[in-house]
């Protein structure tokens, strides 16, 4: 409890209810400052790049050439919707250059690839002291289901095969990030 009020978790976002008061405010809907309200979400950082690859004990696990290096973080309420949104929304980004050297394709207009990486570091919370807590990132029973389907989502999305990493491993991942383009999606956060 923080100055009065009182967090309360309903479906993925987190409900303030003071406690003088039988009121209960949605975060989303409120004027409560984004401080104050904790979000969870699925988290994607985009690299445009003209290749990319990752390796898992000095063996390659995922090679592309032109076309996307997909860095991924899940948290525990993060669902089929979240999935469906991120997919669609990453091959339909038109960050791809056209003949007039102006971004406006997209992978899929491109024939470009895509790797998928895992990456619950993406949910670093450096609030206290130098060390990062990654209390926000999902446990593996409820992350590795989700990003296998989010992986097989996004190949149904592209119509061909997405290349991985290999979840929970130590990956070394090498990229030749192309502009440089680098874009930070979050699932719950849809400006």
């Amino acid at each position: 409890m923080r100055n009065g009020l009182k967090r309360e978790k309903i479906n993925s976002y987190d409900t303030i209810q003071d406690s003088n008061s039988k009121s209960k405010t949605d975060c989303r809907k409120s004027g409560i400052k984004k401080e104050h309200c904790i979000f969870e979400i699925m988290r994607l950082i985009i690299q445009r790049v003209k290749e990319a690859s990752v390796s898992i004990g000095g063996e390659t696990k995922g090679c592309i050439k032109n076309g996307m290096l997909l860095l991924v973080g899940i948290e525990d309420s993060d669902n089929e919707d979240d999935i469906g949104y991120l997919c669609r929304k990453t091959v339909n980004l038109r960050i791809f250059n056209d003949e007039k050297g102006i971004m406006n394709r997209s992978v899929m207009e491109t024939g470009g690839d895509i790797l998928v990486v895992s990456q619950f570091t993406l949910h670093a919370s450096t609030k206290k002291g130098n060390r990062p807590s990654y209390i926000r990132a999902a446990k593996p029973e409820i992350s590795v289901p989700l990003y296998e389907q989010f992986c097989n989502t996004l190949s149904e999305w592209l119509q061909k095969p997405v290349q991985t990493g290999e979840f929970g491993a130590d990956m070394q991942v090498h990229l030749v990030n192309d502009g440089p383009v680098t874009i930070w999606i979050d699932s719950k956060n849809r400006e």
